[in-house]
């Protein structure tokens, strides 16, 4: 509806209201006039007497005062039983009681007039009147003395005298035909009174109706119209967002910057770690695990989770990729689908509306937050892509010439353009001779080195670590390297990271591994520029075996040097410090319900929030505070801790 039609429609409304308090009013005066009656004579009529009875007596003073008495020489002077000035009843009713008291046998009254001049002009009335005792049935003479006085005239207007029409002879007038006049004149105007009652009753009823067609309930048909249009549904998705973000806004509007800190120190030394949210949707999460997190690269408060399907639910989609935004907690900002569980996620670092995702079947898909929740690309199933579980990739690159790698648990290793998904722009096939029934190296982690685009290391299901490299280069053929061989771990590699490539100290060849074995390794990768030409055995330079159970995944801090995060099967989120102790976590916190914590990334900006992927399907997220921040001697203190721990520490934790 419209501003003008709506501005109409409230006018009608006022008007109808006007109408109602009138019709109201005159029902209440005509109750009020009907109870009157019933107790005393007619309002009406009484009023209709006093009207005509004023009426009469104005017109007939005004008469005498035009024509003068036959008894008056001088115009104006009043004549005998002739009042000019007293109020009270006209000179005919006063003679004709005079008349009568005279006739009376049982009255004897003397009555003395005298007419004298007041100071302002005007000649006054005096009637004395005696009386005496009745002694003799004689009638009694009225004497009377006229004084003939020049008299000042007096013009008075009032009500009657300005409405009055004086006829030109009132003596035709009588009362009982002025009576009659003005009940017809009443009749008349009761008569137009209620004929423009009846077009008020019929304009009211014609607003009510126009009113009610306006604001009628529409039915069932017309809302399912409305509701189902698609621009109705984005106004409400994205109205409801922005409410709900306000909402969720933590700010203290009341804080007090007058005052301090409690105590001035924190009791836990700046090492305290807090939950910041729990992210989950009954909707999306009931049943399902979160596969994989990653971090937006261009807004810090959004984060996306990957998760596998849900049995109990067939006609959900077996794969879901939400986005949550730090300011919505209660429902994810976007939702995307995929028909096989995804297992691997990450946004694009140079498109921050892409997000890629591997998946069971071996597909690689391609959302955009400015389209639906279908991938708006994905690879086909042949034998030119994947056909096994994408568990890691890894976009490599800069902004003009960037790929996507995506390794499978096959051995297959393919490099993507992000805008041609038809088909992979290289396919690397690791395999290697050492293995008994296959040649096939199971990929379950994948990582480049900073700033690398060509050589990577990949963690294998059988435990070790391998380098490969996507083309030839100078001593080296593309494919797996057959020599150097990361052996450490017993069980499955769930986690591979390299150090980032920060601060005044390079660290960028220390590799961090984790592994079902309940362990975490510390590596540092052989040099490129030595390659191997004899098969060689590689181990750790350090064991971390203060976990107890599966650990899943492990990650260099993106600004603290010495600061790695590490999650497990128990729930546990530990924080080590390799400059403050390497034998025991300086943070350990049991996230959500203790249930396992498959995922761990630390956001892009600052590393002071560290997102967690849960198997009971909730996105949990962590404020480290001041642990996030470096002193400047922490990459001096990291070096030596390295020496120290190259030169004893393999002995002391039993790695050979």
């Amino acid at each position: 509806m419209s501003d003008k039609r709506r501005a109409e429609l409230e006018a009608k409304r006022a008007k109808l209201a006007e109408l109602r308090k009138a019709r109201a009013d005159r029902q209440k005066a005509e109750s009020e006039r009907r109870t009157s009656d019933s107790g005393g004579p007619s309002i009406v009529r009484r009023d209709v007497d006093d009207l005509v009875n004023s009426l009469i007596g104005t017109a007939s003073r005004a008469v005498d005062s035009a024509a003068g008495s036959p008894g008056s020489s001088v115009p104006g002077t009043p004549s005998l039983g002739q009042t000019s000035s007293l109020p009270g009843p006209s000179a005919l009713s006063l003679s004709g009681r005079l008349s009568r008291q005279s006739d009376a046998v049982s009255d004897r009254v003397s009555v003395g007039t005298t007419f004298v001049q007041s100071t302002n002009g005007a000649t006054e009335n005096v009637v004395d009147r005696v009386m005496t005792p009745r002694v003799m049935p004689d009638l009694i003479d009225i004497e009377q003395e006229l004084f003939e006085l020049p008299q000042k005239e007096r013009v008075i207007y009032n009500k009657e005298v300005q409405t009055m029409e004086v006829e030109s002879e009132p003596a035709a007038v009588s009362e009982e035909e002025m009576r009659e006049r003005i009940i017809r004149e009443r009749e008349v105007a009761d008569a137009e009174r209620e004929a423009r009652e009846k077009q008020l009753e019929e304009e009211s009823a014609q607003l009510d109706k126009e009113i009610e067609q306006e604001i009628r309930e529409m039915t069932e048909e017309e809302k399912f119209s409305i509701f189902s249009v698609p621009e109705f549904l984005d106004f409400v998705e994205q109205s409801t967002k922005i409410v709900q973000r306000a909402l969720n806004d933590n700010y203290d509007y009341i804080r007090d910057y007058t005052v301090g800190a409690e105590n001035g120190v924190d009791d836990s030394e700046g090492r305290r770690v807090k939950c910041v949210c729990a992210f989950y949707d009954e909707r999306y999460g009931k049943n399902r695990s979160i596969t994989d997190v990653d971090w937006s690269p261009k807004f810090p408060e959004l984060s996306c989770a990957s998760y596998n399907k849900n049995p109990a639910a067939l006609n959900e989609p077996d794969g879901i990729v939400a986005v949550w935004n730090l300011h919505l907690l209660e429902r994810p900002e976007f939702v995307f689908h995929s028909q096989s569980d995804v297992l691997s996620v990450t946004f694009s670092p140079f498109h921050s509306n892409l997000i890629f995702g591997g998946t069971y079947s071996g597909q690689i898909l391609l959302w955009d937050t400015r389209s639906k929740h279908l991938p708006v690309l994905k690879t086909p199933l042949s034998a030119a892509g994947h056909t096994h579980p994408v568990y890691a990739m890894q976009m490599v690159g800069t902004q003009n010439a960037h790929n996507l790698i995506t390794s499978s648990t096959d051995g297959t290793v393919c490099s993507w353009l992000v805008d041609m998904l038809a088909q992979p722009q290289e396919t690397l096939e690791l395999v290697h001779a050492g293995h008994n029934k296959t040649g096939e190296v199971a990929i379950t982690a994948l990582n480049f080195p900073d700033n690398e685009t060509t050589t990577f290391w990949v963690g294998t299901e059988e435990g070790n670590v391998y380098q490969a490299n996507r083309y030839d280069r100078a001593g080296a053929k593309a494919g797996l390297n057959q020599y150097d061989v990361y052996r450490g771990h017993s069980g499955p590699v769930m986690g591979l990271d390299f150090h980032p490539p920060l601060g005044p100290v390079d660290f960028s060849d220390l590799l961090l591994t984790c592994s079902v074995d309940w362990t975490v390794k510390l590596w540092r990768a052989k040099s490129l520029a030595k390659p191997s030409t004899a098969a060689s055995t590689i181990a750790p330079i350090y064991s971390f075996e203060e976990a107890d159970d599966y650990v899943y995944d492990v990650k260099w801090h993106p600004s603290h040097p010495a600061l790695f995060g590490v999650v497990d099967g128990s729930g546990r989120f530990d924080i080590w410090n390799l400059n403050f102790d390497t034998e025991v976590s300086v943070v350990s916190t049991t996230v959500g319900s203790g249930r396992a914590i498959n995922k761990l990334q630390w956001d892009r900006k600052d590393g002071r929030r560290a997102a967690m992927g849960g198997s009971d399907g909730k996105l949990y997220v962590y404020d480290i505070g001041d642990m996030a921040l470096p002193r400047e001697s922490e990459w001096n203190d990291l070096q030596r801790t390295i020496a120290g721990v190259v030169g004893g520490g393999a002995q002391t934790n039993g790695v050979v």
